[in-house]
C-alpha cells in the first residue's frame, strides 16, 4: 500500500481505526511536525514538546476505534494535544512547587537543630542492646559492609543484616516519638 492510496483523511482515519500500521505511520508523519511546533510554542521547551506528541500518538493508536467518530481531526488532535501538554506544565509547576518549598525547609534547619538531632541520635543508640548497637557503628560509622561486620563480631551475616534491621527500626521509631520525622528523611537522604 503506497502513500497516496488512501482518498481522503477520513479514509485514513477508518484505517487507523482498523489497526492499519502503515495508515497510522502516515497520519503520524502527516501531522507530528506541526503539532510539534505548535507545542512548542506553548511549552518553550523542546524535550517536554517531544514527550507530548510522541504520548498524544500513543493514545491515539491505544484509542484508535474512537477515530471513527471524529469529524475534524486536525481539531480533535490539537485539543488532545493542548491539554495534554497544560496537565504536563501543571505537573510540572507542581513538582517544581513541592521542591522549593522541601529547598526552603532545609535551609531551615540551623546548626542547632542538626546539634540537637545528633544528640538525640547519640540518644536513641545509647538505648539499643550492647550487640545492636556495635553493629550499628560499625555499619554506619566506619562503613564496614555485612560479611565485615560478621567477620568482625564472629556473627553470621544474616544476623547481623537481623540486628541492624531492629536497630535501624529502633532508632527510627524513637527519633519519630520524639517528632524528627522531617530530620530523620534527611539523615536518610545522606546515606543514600
Amino acid at each position: 500500500m503506497n502513500i497516496s492510496s488512501f482518498e481522503n483523511e477520513k479514509e485514513l482515519l477508518l484505517q487507523v481505526s482498523a489497526g492499519n500500521e502503515f495508515a497510522f505511520r502516515k497520519l503520524f508523519n502527516l501531522h507530528h511536525q506541526k503539532l510539534g511546533a505548535y507545542i512548542l510554542r506553548l511549552t518553550d521547551n523542546h524535550e517536554l514538546a517531544e514527550e507530548v506528541v510522541q504520548d498524544v500518538f500513543l493514545k491515539i493508536w491505544l484509542n484508535r476505534k474512537a477515530l471513527e467518530k471524529v469529524q475534524n481531526f486536525n481539531a480533535y488532535l490539537f485539543t488532545v494535544s493542548k491539554n495534554h501538554a497544560l496537565n504536563c506544565l501543571r505537573q510540572q509547576s507542581k513538582e517544581w512547587l513541592q521542591q522549593k518549598k522541601w529547598f526552603t525547609e532545609q535551609e531551615e534547619f540551623t546548626e542547632t537543630d542538626a546539634i540537637n538531632y545528633y544528640n538525640l541520635l547519640d540518644k536513641a543508640i545509647d538505648r539499643l542492646p550492647k550487640q545492636q548497637q556495635k553493629i550499628y557503628l560499625l555499619s554506619r560509622h566506619e562503613r564496614l559492609k555485612y560479611g565485615e561486620i560478621a567477620t568482625k563480631l564472629n556473627l553470621s551475616k544474616e544476623t547481623v543484616k537481623k540486628y541492624l534491621k531492629i536497630a535501624n527500626h529502633s532508632i527510627t521509631s524513637f527519633l519519630i516519638a520524639q517528632h524528627l520525622l522531617p530530620l530523620l528523611l534527611l539523615t536518610a537522604i545522606n546515606f543514600l
